[in-house]
């Protein structure tokens, strides 16, 4: 995926650690695991995309939890907007794409 800037960086807001924690149970390292998976499934949220350029992506940690990440890229960092398990769909959308890489 070529949006992401090199090196890789993270921009946190503590709301959005704190939501992503407390409402989804995914702590920051496990996010910033998934921006390095392979594969990542990444597409431009224009429906969310209004002020800023929003993206949405699919994408696995270390041990394999599968997570969804709304980000956006400000000053060439990673912000992280929300991060949540797939859904059964979005699973299945993931493993397809995983069997043709």
């Amino acid at each position: 995926m070529n949006l992401l800037p090199k090196p890789i960086s993270f921009s946190w807001d503590q709301g959005n650690i704190d939501k992503n924690l407390f409402k989804h149970h995914v702590t920051t390292s496990e996010a910033e695991e998934v921006f390095s998976s392979e594969p990542l499934v990444a597409r431009y949220d224009a429906k969310h995309g209004v002020s800023e350029p929003r993206f949405q992506a699919l994408g696995k940690t270390k041990s394999g939890r599968k997570l969804f990440v709304a980000f956006t890229i400000r000053s060439k960092q990673v912000r992280v907007i929300s991060i949540r398990d797939m859904t059964e769909r979005e699973v299945q959308a993931y493993e397809r794409t995983e069997e043709n890489s």
